[in-house]
């Protein structure tokens, strides 16, 4: 009770979970993009039950992760050598959800652009199924384990103390949960920010792969980048809808007037 307390009263503390909570859900949008790509390809009446087990695991992960620590924190000791490098389990994992990340994402975007798959069937949501629920759910558990091994990872590199750990957590997976939906109605809504979304995939799959191999990629750069494409897909979404209003105007305008 005394180690809670004293936690409660130190500044440096609070600071610290404040700067973790910002750093754990930066990492948790990127766990959030890719669930509400893939739930978006479910049935309509699938979609949120999906959405919710999905961060539901991957919140259940986090906290079974930190409950244990002092393995997850072994995890970044070699294993063995190659070319140099000496690598870890911690940067097989990344290795192998970063190609995971580029397999997938590249896989939408081929279905995205290749004519000969007929109707387009990552954007256009309102069409049948084009995932089982079973097979959604594999694949948001596999990215949940890498993403929720690099979140606990992080959070140990920036504290000591456990409990701050965990409210870190919990207060970036409930922004996930109340995020989650508004995010796959926006992407649904506006088809093109799928590609915009996947063009995030594969570069956080790339982040992934180069973490891996040891290169430390400084992740403000990418979010940076992040966001500066998002403003710009949102100014095109905004001149579109202006230019659809003004159409509409011009058409009611130029419609004869009901006869009387």
């Amino acid at each position: 009770m005394d180690y809670l307390t004293g936690l409660l009263t130190d500044p440096a503390a609070w600071a610290a979970l404040l700067t973790l909570i910002a750093m754990e859900v930066v990492l948790g949008i990127d766990n959030l993009l890719f669930i509400s790509i893939l739930t978006n390809k479910l049935p309509e009446h699938h979609r949120r039950r999906a959405r919710f087990i999905g961060i539901g695991l991957a919140l259940g992960m986090r906290l079974a992760l930190l409950s244990m620590i002092f393995v997850i924190v072994q995890l970044t000791q070699p294993i063995f050598t190659l070319f140099g490098h000496a690598f870890s389990w911690r940067d097989i994992i990344l290795i192998a959800g970063g190609l995971f990340l580029l397999w997938k994402a590249t896989k939408e975007i081929h279905h995205t652009v290749d004519p000969d798959h007929g109707e387009d069937q990552v954007f256009d949501t309102s069409k049948a199924a084009t995932m089982g629920f079973s097979a959604a759910i594999a694949q948001i558990i596999a990215l949940d384990l890498v993403f929720s091994i690099d979140s606990i990872l992080t959070a140990v590199g920036m504290t000591d103390h456990i409990p701050i750990m965990i409210v870190a957590v919990i207060v970036a997976v409930l922004v996930m949960l109340l995020a989650a939906n508004p995010l796959a109605d926006f992407i649904a809504k506006h088809p093109t920010v799928v590609m915009l979304a996947l063009g995030f995939l594969l570069m956080i799959g790339m982040t992934l792969i180069a973490e891996g191999f040891g290169v430390h990629v400084e992740k403000g750069y990418i979010y940076a980048a992040m966001a500066f494409s998002a403003l710009i897909e949102g100014l095109n979404i905004f001149a579109r809808s202006r230019r659809e209003k003004a159409r509409a105007r011009a058409k009611a305008k130029a419609a004869p007037p009901p006869a009387a």
